[in-house]
């Protein structure tokens, strides 16, 4: 019957072929709109590291003044000192833990004809690659014995391996970086967590550095360090007094599998501000926080409100829009009166004509979602043009969204399809026929 009734549907979507494109572009705007802010807000939304993100956490302690705290929420400051930072990982309390900033530094490419050039970079601790699972192309991150021994190791991403070294194994070449040779250790494939979950200071979208090296090279002062940096107090001079300060500027995360690990690591960061407060630091010693990856973007408020707000608006348009579909199916079904009172006649029952219907009005979603689909990608491809390269993996329909658009514009067609429906499953057989 189901195919009886689709042959019915597209015969008297092609009768009335005027009302039916109303129709269609009706819900094609509507979707068009919806999808294009819910893709957005859905990609920047996401889980970036789904099979572990609620075994990684955020360490946060409040260091900062006493008598005005770093967020009007009294939430803890969004990184650590430097030596609260290197004190919790060098403790390691935690079966891994990572200690990083961002960093910036000039590479001498080879050959002598091309010029040197900046890249970005991260500074961080051997366990970010097997925390973050990290995947490679080439070889593997440096082990703990180089961060100690401040070993000149790094690791390059695939793009910058292909700038310099035309894509190949590049593991054990030497790479000239901020006036030192170093050893590479491994290059990474393509990898770019959206959001960058480990550090959303400089902000959430941007990409994944171009290079990473121990981060115990900082204290040498080989590199530029890049990021957020905030201070409380005044710093004596010189760069031993400014790691001693109480600047924040780096970020720690630890890796904590069981509950039991997440208790005792916790009790462990209260035990350490309160010994600290002894000394008149950590004048909040109890506010101190362990967030998971998604706690950690929630409370950061990674979808900003206006992204929120832009997608409430969208779907209030589409439900404009279904309401519009409501009047031109009422319009469209009053109109077969006629014919809906010879087939009632002929032995159609009422639930024969109501599934005929909705399935006419699933038609009509259907093709509004596809015309839809592409309206949602013109959207797209106008907000990368508006926001630049830094939204251009946010922007893009994947196969969620795709079959979210196809399902929600059926669904949303047959729902608005429900009351017309009705009231068109109402005629009296005798009364039209006595009117033919």
């Amino acid at each position: 019957m189901f195919s009886y009734y689709l042959k019915l549907a597209l015969l008297s979507c092609k009768r009335t072929w005027g009302m039916t494109l109303l129709m269609v572009l009706a819900i094609a705007l509507g979707i068009g709109a919806a999808m294009t802010t819910v893709t957005v807000n859905y990609l920047m939304s996401a889980n970036p590291i789904p099979q572990k993100s609620d075994q990684l956490f955020y360490v946060q302690l409040d260091n900062w003044e006493p008598n005005n705290p770093f967020f009007d929420n009294g939430d803890p400051p969004d990184q650590l000192t430097y030596r609260d930072a290197t004190y919790l990982w060098q403790a390691k309390k935690a079966p891994r833990q990572v200690i990083m900033s961002g960093m910036s530094a000039v590479v001498e490419p080879k050959d002598k004809d091309a010029l040197p050039f900046m890249v970005t970079g991260r500074a961080s601790s051997a366990d970010f690659f097997p925390m973050f699972d990290v995947p490679f192309l080439y070889g593997s991150g440096w082990d703990g014995a180089a961060d100690g021994k401040k070993e000149l190791v790094v690791v390059i991403n695939a793009e910058l391996n292909e700038r310099l070294f035309g894509g190949r194994d590049s593991t054990g070449e030497t790479l000239r970086l901020a006036g030192k040779d170093f050893r590479i250790s491994g290059v990474i494939a393509r990898w770019d967590p959206k959001p960058k979950f480990y550090d959303i200071t400089t902000g959430p979208f941007e990409d994944v550095e171009e290079v990473f090296v121990p981060f115990s090279l900082i204290t040498e002062q080989f590199f530029d360090r890049s990021g957020n940096t905030n201070c409380w107090k005044p710093t004596e001079s010189g760069f031993q007094a400014f790691l001693d300060s109480e600047c924040i500027w780096t970020q720690l995360w630890v890796e904590l599998p069981t509950s039991a690990d997440r208790e005792a690591y916790q009790s462990f960061i209260n035990a350490y501000t309160a010994e600290q407060h002894k000394f008149g630091r950590f004048a909040r010693q109890d506010n101190n926080k362990l967030s998971d990856v998604m706690t950690w973007l929630e409370q950061r408020q990674v979808v900003s409100d206006d992204a929120s707000m832009m997608m409430a608006m969208a779907l209030m348009f589409l439900a404009v829009c279904l309401l519009n579909t409501v009047g031109l199916l009422l319009a469209k079904f009053l109109g077969k009166a006629s014919e809906i009172g010879v087939r009632q006649a002929l032995g159609a029952s009422r639930n024969d004509l109501f599934l005929q219907h909705l399935v006419e009005s699933g038609v009509i979603g259907l093709a509004g979602g596809v015309l839809g689909l592409l309206l949602a990608w013109l959207g797209l491809e106008a907000v990368k043009a508006m926001y630049g390269d830094w939204i251009r993996d946010l922007a893009v329909l994947d196969l969620n969204m795709v079959l979210l658009a196809i399902a929600l514009a059926i669904s949303s067609s047959i729902l608005a399809g429900l009351y017309p429906t009705w009231r068109a499953c109402q005629v009296q057989p005798s009364q039209q026929l006595k009117a033919q």
